[in-house]
C-alpha cells in the first residue's frame, strides 16, 4: 500500500517538476507547483500509516504554505497581467535590474 502511494507521489511529483521546466505560462507553472505539493502531501500521508501522525501534521503546513502561495502568486500574476496584457515569462523582465 505504501508502495503505490509513493510511487504516485514520485510520478506526480515529477509531471509537476517537468511542467515548470517545459512551460512559459504562468499560471501553468504555478498550477505544476501546486501539483509537486500536493505530491509531497501524499507522500506525508503515506508515512504517517508507517511513522505516526507527525505525517498528517505537516500535511497541514504544507497546505497552509500552498493556499499563501496561491493568493501571493496570483495577485502577482495578475498584476503582471495588467502592466504587459500577458502571461508568458519569457515576455517580461519586471524582477530584473
Amino acid at each position: 500500500m505504501i508502495t503505490e502511494a509513493l510511487m504516485l507521489s514520485a510520478i506526480l511529483f515529477v509531471i509537476g517538476t517537468f511542467g515548470v521546466l517545459v512551460r512559459r505560462n504562468a499560471i501553468i507553472m504555478f498550477l505544476c507547483i501546486e501539483l509537486q505539493l500536493n505530491a509531497v502531501n501524499l507522500s506525508f500521508v503515506a508515512f504517517s500509516r508507517m511513522f505516526g501522525i507527525e505525517g498528517q501534521i505537516f500535511v497541514f503546513f504544507v497546505m497552509t504554505v500552498a493556499a499563501a502561495e496561491a493568493a501571493v502568486g496570483l495577485a502577482i500574476i495578475i498584476s503582471i497581467f495588467r502592466h504587459y496584457e500577458t502571461v508568458n515569462v519569457d515576455s517580461f523582465n519586471l524582477l530584473k535590474w
